[in-house]
This record gives C-alpha cells, structure tokens and sequence, in this order.
C-alpha cells in the first residue's frame, strides 16, 4: 500500500495490517446483501451485521455501530452509507464504489423495468410481500438482541438505550435521532468514563485526508452551483440533477422521509403524474435493496435509461461525497480517549434507535394477527438457533406469507 503521508501514522499502519479485499469479492457480497435486503433501512442494518461482522469479520461490533452512528449523523440513506463505508475500509474508494454498486443495481434494475412494464401493478396485497416483511421483524430482532449484549450490556448504557428508544416512539421526527444522539455523546462524556471502554481497533481507511477535504468541497460545490447553472441553462438533464443531488444531500431520517420530498420536486413540475409516483413507490415496497432506488424509477418514467441514471447518480452522489469526506476524521477522533466515553454513550442510543424501529415501523406493520406472529417467530429461531443464512430466512417467510394469505 502507498503511503499515506497526509494521514496519522498509527492509522496507516492499523490500515496496512487489516487485510484488504479485491473488488469482485466486494462487488459479491453487497450484490448478495442487495438481493436478499428485505424490510427497510434498518433491517438493512440487520443483514450487513449478519453478512460483515458475524459471517466475514470484516469489522468488529464496536466499529460497526460507530459506523452506524456517524451515518445517522450524515443526510441520506444511513444503510447505504454504511454499504459505501465498509467497501471504503475493505478496498478503499473503488471498494466503497463496488460496494454501492452491488447493494444498488439490483433495486434499481428491477424498478427500472417496473417502470417499463408494471407501473400501476399493485403488490401492496401480495401474501409472499407480507412474508417478507414479517422476515425484518425476525432480523431486526437479532441485530437488536446481538449489539445490545456488546453495546448496551451494563445498567448506565442500557438505561440510555431504553430512554433512547421511548423517546424516539413518543416523539417521531426527522430530527429526533440526530439529538438523541447527540444528547446521548453527552452524557457518556461525563458518566461514562475511558477506563471503562475496551481499546478500539483502527478501522484502517485508506483514504487521504486532502482527498476528504476534496469531497467535501465537491458536495458543498455542487449543492450551491447546480441550482445556479440550472437557471442560466435550461437543461432537463441538469434539472433532473440538481433536483435528485439537493434531495439528496438534506434528506435526514431515512427512506421513507425522502418520499414527501421526491414528490414536491417531479410530480408539481409535470414530470410524473401522482398516480405513476405511487404505483413505483408500491412497486418499491416489493423489492430488496435500498428505498432510494426508487430514484431510478422516476428517472426512468421521465426520460428511459438515461433519466435513471441521471437521477440514481445524483441521488446517491451526496452520500457517496459526505461518506468519503467523513471517515478519515471519524477514524481518528473516535480513538481518542475522552471521544471513546462519548461513542460509548453514542453506540448504547444506536441500539435504542434500532430497538425503537423494531416496533415501528417494523412490528407494527408487518404484525397484525397471531399468524404472523408464529411466522416471525418461527423465522427468529431459524436465525438465532438454527443460524440459516437471512436469505434462506427471507425465502422461508416469502412463502409462509403466501401461504397465510391463502387462507385468510
């Protein structure tokens, strides 16, 4: 590995001794993830726990949740950043690359051709849908049963992932998770002292910090300009930019959110009508990956291929950009001693957010009678006692929730 002399020297030699991964076995497995990511954004959480930090070991539990902490501090899709991260630590910025492409193109494809071809279907009745929605309760479940054992395992830190998760019910907003977060960071600064937080390893980011610097200056670059060469050149392709990039780039509080606002940019100005917004947005639901995709379809049903492109590019540049520009100097101020008190306190709320997405909107809309219970019941103990793969689990509720249908 080239050296990096614009980076700590400790990071560089955590970053030389963490072995590295090849493009193709990246591209593999987060094209495995996003085939097989049913459930949302924060099931999504659950796989890449699964499929990184039990399966492969390519980071630990701690470094994982710091993962998922930042992303939660950044605007766009958090699982998607975490996607982009993990392919950054594993083969640096072609392997962040990979890493997007995998868990992306498959989502994307398919709504492109539901664009073509089913963009009135509904799937929102489909008994195998609602099977695989069952499936995130079971896999939502175990992340949140795994990183509370690591994470939140003593009185002080699972107090704050209890607080944490009752807020977070009784006051939804897109903001909420951000100062809960924060408020969180606080508190273990001043209650949760160093000495009681284990050595955290390096997460080895083979990226410069100048080329950190670059991307944040892309990302506030773009954000200011686009709108300004979009009114002295009236161009569709650069409106159909700058609309998905600044979407992008100020979503907070994850997929579902962006829908409100995707709406205010293409259906007011004529580009797709309301009835072809919600029939991709249905279509959406039926399909692994993440709910961003769903860029790809409104750029398909404005300008075919190209428009998908031109709007899945955009859509996901803003992450790609702050993920790129954040991570050397996470890397580094998360290994100080005074910073591993407050990600301490941090990673205890990571599991109260995720315990509060467990009920809603993970529980409450996938289980609605005893069946479904028994269902994501059955698919807990596949996953925690059987130890099946979560595609196999996936494909055990897809047909339980067929078969449930049949007889409702």
């Amino acid at each position: 590995m080239t050296k990096q002399t614009d980076a700590a020297p400790h990071a560089e030699t955590e970053a030389a001794k963490r072995p590295k991964g090849t493009i193709l076995e990246i591209l593999g497995a987060s094209a495995k993830l996003g085939l097989t990511s049913f459930g949302g954004p924060i099931a999504h959480l659950g796989y890449f726990r699964n499929e990184y930090v039990k399966r492969r070991k390519w980071l630990d539990e701690k470094s994982y949740a710091d993962l998922v902490a930042l992303c939660q501090f950044l605007p766009g899709p958090a699982s998607s950043q975490v996607g982009i991260a993990i392919g950054m630590m594993r083969g640096g910025l072609p392997g962040g690359i990979a890493s997007w492409i995998g868990f992306t193109l498959p989502s994307a494809l398919a709504l492109m051709l539901f664009a073509y071809l089913l963009d009135h279907a509904d799937v929102s009745g489909a008994g195998w849908l609602h099977g695989l929605m069952i499936a995130a309760v079971a896999v939502v479940a175990q992340a949140v049963w795994g990183m509370a054992r690591s994470l939140a395992p003593d009185r002080n830190r699972g107090t704050i992932a209890m607080l944490t998760a009752v807020i977070v019910l009784v006051w939804p907003s897109a903001y909420t998770q951000l100062i809960l977060i924060a408020a969180a960071g606080l508190v273990g600064r001043w209650f949760l002292t160093a000495s009681n937080v284990p050595e955290t390893p390096r997460l080895g980011i083979a990226i410069r910090r100048r080329t950190a610097v670059a991307a944040w200056a892309v990302f506030v670059g773009l954000l200011l300009g686009l709108p300004l060469l979009r009114s002295v050149s009236p161009s569709q392709g650069l409106a159909l930019f700058d609309s998905f990039f600044r979407v992008g780039s100020l979503v907070f509080g994850g997929g579902h959110v962006v829908l409100p606002m995707l709406q205010a940019e293409v259906v007011p100005a004529g580009w797709v009508t309301k009835a072809q917004f919600l029939a991709g947005y249905g279509a959406a639901q039926a399909i692994p990956g993440p709910l961003f995709t769903f860029s790809a379809y409104l750029g398909t049903v404005m300008n075919g291929w190209a428009g998908a492109g031109i709007a899945l590019i955009a859509m996901f540049l803003p992450s790609f950009l702050l993920v790129t520009g954040a991570l050397p100097f996470w890397d580094t101020i998360r290994n100080r001693p005074h910073f591993q008190s407050v990600f301490q306190g941090i990673n205890a709320a990571v599991v109260g957010i995720l315990l509060a997405a467990l009920y809603d909107p993970v529980w409450t809309k996938a289980i609605h009678t005893p069946y479904d219970f028994g269902l994501a019941l059955a698919a807990f103990g596949l996953l925690m006692l059987w130890k099946l793969p979560p595609w196999a689990v996936v494909l055990f509720s897809a047909a339980g929730g067929a078969v449930i249908s049949s007889f409702a």
